[in-house]
Formats: C-alpha cells, sequence, structure tokens
C-alpha cells in the first residue's frame, strides 16, 4: 500500500513504522494526540476511487494526515461501497491498534454514513456500527464523521 502526506510527499516507510515514528515525534513535543481513521468513496464513470486518510489531531495545535487512495473497476451497490469504506479503515485501525494501545493515544474509525434515514448511505449505518465497535474501535458516524466525510472526501473529489 503506497501512502503519502496532504502535500503528496510519498511515505517510504512501511505504514506501521511511519506512524510510530509521528505518535513518538508528536507526544515529545507535548502534544496529546487524537487519531482518527476513515474511508470516503467516489464513483467517477467506470472508475470508484477509494481514499483512507489516518489523521493525527493534536489538542490545541492543529493536526495533519497520511493518506492512501486507489480506484477499482469493481460495481458496487451503495451499501456495498459503504461497507467497503468501513472495511478499508478497519484494516488499517486493526493494523495500528497496537501502537494506539502502547502509546496510550486515543483512537476512533469514522464511517461515512449519514445517521439521518432519507440518505441511502444509511442503509448501512447498522453493519457498520456493528462491524467498528465488534472489533473493539471507537466508532463516529455523520456528521461527526470529519476523517472521512470531510478529509478522505477531499482526496476523491
Amino acid at each position: 500500500m503506497k501512502w503519502r502526506r496532504f502535500n503528496g510527499e510519498p511515505i517510504h516507510l512501511p505504514i506501521k513504522e511511519e506512524v510510530r515514528r509521528a505518535i513518538v515525534r508528536e507526544t515529545g513535543r507535548g502534544h496529546r494526540l487524537k487519531v482518527c481513521i476513515g474511508t470516503d468513496s467516489q464513483v467517477k464513470g467506470l472508475e470508484t476511487e477509494f481514499a483512507t486518510v489516518i489523521v493525527f489531531l493534536r489538542e490545541g495545535h492543529g493536526g495533519f494526515m497520511f493518506i492512501h487512495n486507489e480506484k477499482t473497476r469493481d460495481v458496487y451497490s451503495i451499501k456495498e461501497r459503504m461497507l467497503v469504506e468501513v472495511a478499508r479503515s478497519i484494516e488499517i485501525a486493526y493494523e495500528l491498534c497496537d501502537l494506539f494501545t502502547d502509546y496510550d493515544v486515543d483512537m476512533e474509525v469514522h464511517a461515512d454514513i449519514n445517521t439521518n434515514p432519507q440518505f441511502k448511505s444509511n442503509l448501512a449505518l447498522r453493519e457498520a456500527m456493528g462491524y467498528i465497535l465488534g472489533m473493539g474501535f471507537a466508532f463516529k458516524a455523520k456528521p461527526e464523521a470529519f476523517a472521512s466525510s470531510s478529509c478522505a472526501n477531499k482526496i476523491v473529489n
């Protein structure tokens, strides 16, 4: 998986090592960290582009993020696409969760799913919430799920 910074600079280390270094650097500077992981997607013609972000919030001092995006020609229903987004976020959260435990960093998984039943994405809310909470992660949906609905959304649009 190829990751990059928001400025486009590629990350050459394995993502787990890069995240560990970021945690050590930022906590060494006295910052209290919270990490939010989210994925968004956009259908563009025959392709669906997914963007997964790892957002680091420095309490009172802004934040930064690492980005992974890829395109596929797979065709999804809206519910399937929402659950693929959640699965991509969980995959990264699971890979990194021991770091967050070791360094006492709060972590949330954000789902780009609307809590309002009038929106199509709401079809996947119960399954997404069960999947994320069942894995032992904190869960946020819209409007609180900024990692997916704002940060990752900015990458795919």
